[in-house]
């Protein structure tokens, strides 16, 4: 009862803003983009307080890929190839990722550990699955940047494979670079994950290959 006191509250606020949007609107001709977007926002249909609370219900509540994210709970051992130029030979390590469901089940939290380029290494990821968007989101940092690296995409039950895209901050350059990750689910106890970056002649190469064991 708590839960759903607290989520009409929230709805009635959002209601109260967008009536006030509207009326903002109506009184004035003038704004910047910002404040089109806000008018636009405000002059969306509303669905009515039960189609809001049945839609805020389904996002809030684990589904069949929150399901299948939880089967990777627990600790699995990271087989790591790294390749920092395509033409140099590949650098190979060993790891460990610890994986854990979140806020309700909705995300799972991964904690990976090694070494990389003889220092030790140290990086945490949040993944989810947007039950609106119907499509994964991750979220990753390490102890080698200070930025936060967001990646999204989708499943393909076909090849049971998440593949995510995304930008990244090149440290040694400081700009961006376009980001695609691949994670297949092989069965139960093995996945593998595959990095891939473009070079600045648009060319996809690969950067990073992962195998991942379950621990026993």
């Amino acid at each position: 009862m708590k839960k759903l006191f607290f989520i009409f509250s929230v709805l009635s606020i959002i209601l109260f803003a967008c009536s006030d949007a509207k009326k903002d609107k109506d009184t004035s001709t003038e704004g910047n983009t910002t404040d089109t977007t806000m008018n636009k926002q405000a002059n969306m249909e509303m669905p009515d307080s039960a189609t809001m609370m049945k839609n805020w219900q389904a996002y809030m509540t684990p589904g069949d890929m929150q399901k299948m994210m939880a089967k990777s709970d627990g600790t699995w051992e990271a087989d790591i190839t790294m390749w920092m130029d395509p033409n140099t030979p590949a650098q190979k390590s060993t790891g460990e990722v610890v994986n854990k469901m979140i806020m309700n089940g909705l995300y799972q939290e991964s904690t990976h550990t090694g070494q990389m380029m003889g220092q030790a290494f140290s990086g945490l990821s949040i993944t989810g699955f947007d039950n609106h968007l119907q499509q994964f989101v991750s979220t990753w940092i390490d102890n080698m940047g200070s930025g936060i690296m967001v990646m999204k995409g989708p499943w393909d039950e076909a090849t049971k494979t998440i593949t995510l895209t995304g930008t990244m901050v090149d440290p040694t350059t400081k700009g961006n670079v376009d980001v695609k990750e691949t994670i297949q689910f092989v069965d139960d106890n093995s996945q593998v994950f595959e990095m891939f970056m473009k070079t600045p002649d648009g060319k996809e190469v690969k950067t990073m290959h992962i195998d991942y064991k379950r621990k026993k």
